[in-house]
């Protein structure tokens, strides 16, 4: 299936990470308001169809928050990890039968998320998973997750990489959930929180129409402080309640 909102290894990388370097800096500190389109857009150089596609990714990725007629305004940073438990998609739905379609399974070049937020050179290849989490019957989550090159993963931890030659094999479920059931100990994870609408492509997955509105969790997640894994899960209007639980 396609994915909507992707787009290849391309200039658009750059003018991502130009502005997200410009947010680390201080250039743009959390709270600040982003300049105009057009003025943002001359000072980059840069023209505003690629801005603004890029700001509207950077939306999707809890970095920024744009209102009409208000701006771009930059967000808070994310709270030190910690704060809570490192859970799979299955765990935090509560109670009820839990069933995973899997989608689509790639192996693809960078895009401008798994490439910034993976580190991924241009060469690299990122293992993508596409999966719909049904409770009792119902779509509640539609997760997209990359992984990092699988030299890279190898590297890391063996087993990480091994994790999708048994794939095939088991029943479907979220990559981060494979990924635990492995090095459970090892992980560590930035979740951001922002609000989008499923669309076409992803409303056609869940059974909703494409304006629903949906929460949509950004996460990445590290193993000793080197990322494995980038992901996007989306929670449409009417899911089930998330379940949090703090760090024991």
């Amino acid at each position: 299936m396609p994915r909507q909102g992707d787009r290849r290894h391309s200039p658009r990388v750059e003018l991502y990470q130009r502005i997200v370097a410009a947010i680390d800096d201080g250039t743009f500190p959390p709270g600040a308001r982003l300049p105009s389109e057009p003025d943002l857009a001359a000072r980059l150089g840069v023209s505003r169809p690629a801005l603004r596609e890029v700001l509207i990714l950077l939306q999707e990725d809890g970095v920024i928050t744009r209102r009409q007629g208000s701006g771009s305004t930059v967000n808070q940073l994310p709270p030190a990890p910690g704060l809570e438990r490192l859970l799979p998609v299955e765990d935090l739905l509560g109670p009820g039968a839990v069933r995973c379609r899997r989608l689509a399974v790639d192996l693809e070049e960078p895009t401008d998320f798994s490439g910034y937020h993976l580190r991924l050179a241009p060469s690299a290849r990122a293992c993508f998973w596409e999966t719909v989490v049904d409770i009792d019957g119902v779509p509640a989550c539609f997760a997209h997750e990359w992984a990092a090159d699988r030299t890279d993963l190898e590297a890391v931890d063996p087993e990480l990489a091994a994790v999708f030659d048994a794939a095939p094999e088991g029943p479907a479920t979220t990559m981060l959930a494979a990924f635990l059931a492995v090095a459970p100990r090892s992980m560590t994870a930035r979740s951001t929180l922002g609000a989008t609408t499923l669309g076409k492509e992803r409303g056609a997955a869940t059974s909703r129409p494409p304006e629903t509105a949906a929460l949509i969790v950004t996460q990445t997640v590290a193993v000793s402080g080197r990322p494995v894994l980038a992901a996007k899960y989306l929670f449409p209007a009417g899911a089930p309640l998330l379940h949090l639980a703090p760090r024991r």
